[in-house]
């Protein structure tokens, strides 16, 4: 069975559009298929609808969290529930086309392989959120210790030795794609030009976006504490450096006049020091939240579509 997770937040407007295309996609090439649409703490009138759908299709099953836990949570929730044998994500705004599923179904079933995940080789429309994506990607190529990530989200299909795999990594704060990417097994990708979204506004703002970006950058790259090293080093060097030249300047009798070059000194160290700190902070919060040990996300009901037991 072919299992898709879904995770949508107040998308009352899009639910119609997004499930006639995931059905009929899904429909076109395969008969043993769920959909698990994950209502991650909707306020609007995304619940009943998709309800109203599932009076329709038996194969779709909703699962309500309690409240809104985010992204990477609600797709970990869906991921958790899923019972196929080859389990896909998919964002809920329809930029990542559903019709795309039928080849990367394709590519694990003939070609062998364990995932496969959708690149983006283009983008429809053009926002300041583009930019920052694509700033987002190439700093995180060059700096993670993870690779062929680059254009690459949470779109994708994967076989259930894989899913297993992803869903024993128990951190709290958590990134899928680089998760899905460190597992290793055989990945494959299927390119295709992203849509604008159809209608509303995007649910993950320019600060959630900034969080998702710094969660992945903390959990698999070593830059940010390189980078204050290497501050603390320049530091270190170019203050060495000054001493000397004082020392040399007192010697043959030309003293430094004024205080400038003291109190540039002082900003400069002091500068670093509070970089570092909020660095190390950084790292320090992140540990505090795995030694919490809470769960990532509450159900509230999954809505699987059996009897309910009396």
């Amino acid at each position: 069975m072919l299992s898709i997770v879904i995770p949508i937040y107040n998308e009352e407007g899009l639910i119609d559009d997004l499930l006639e295309r995931t059905v009929s996609a899904l429909e076109a090439f395969i008969s043993d298929y769920e959909i698990i649409i994950v209502d991650d703490g909707s306020e609007d009138r995304s619940l009943q609808n998709l309800l109203n759908w599932q009076n329709k299709n038996q194969k779709i099953k909703v699962l309500s969290l309690s409240k809104n836990f985010g992204h990477q949570a609600a797709f970990t929730a869906g991921l958790e529930h899923a019972s196929g044998e080859i389990v896909g994500m998919m964002d809920g705004d329809l930029q990542d086309p559903p019709e795309l599923f039928q080849e990367m179904y394709r590519k694990i079933t003939e070609e062998n392989y364990d995932i496969i995940s959708g690149t983006r080789s283009g983008r429809k429309g053009y926002s300041s959120r583009n930019f920052y994506t694509f700033l987002f990607h190439l700093f995180f190529r060059n700096t993670a210790s993870i690779r062929n990530m680059e254009n690459t989200g949470n779109f994708s299909l994967m076989k259930r030795e894989a899913v297993d795999a992803l869903l024993k990594m128990r951190e709290k704060v958590r990134y899928l794609p680089g998760l899905r990417s460190f597992i290793g097994f055989r990945q494959g990708y299927v390119e295709f030009i992203r849509d604008e979204r159809s209608e509303g506004e995007p649910k993950m703002s320019l600060t959630k976006l900034f969080i998702l970006a710094s969660d992945a950058i903390f959990a698999f790259s070593r830059f940010p504490i390189r980078f204050c090293l290497s501050l603390g080093l320049i530091g270190t060097f170019v203050f060495m450096c000054a001493g000397v030249y004082v020392l040399i300047a007192k010697a043959v009798g030309f003293a430094v006049i004024g205080w400038s070059s003291t109190l540039l000194s002082i900003y400069f160290l002091g500068s670093i020091q509070l970089v570092s700190l909020g660095v190390v902070g950084e790292y320090v919060y992140r540990i505090y939240k795995e030694s919490q040990n809470r769960p990532i996300y509450f159900v509230k009901k999954f809505y699987d579509g059996k009897p309910v037991k009396q």
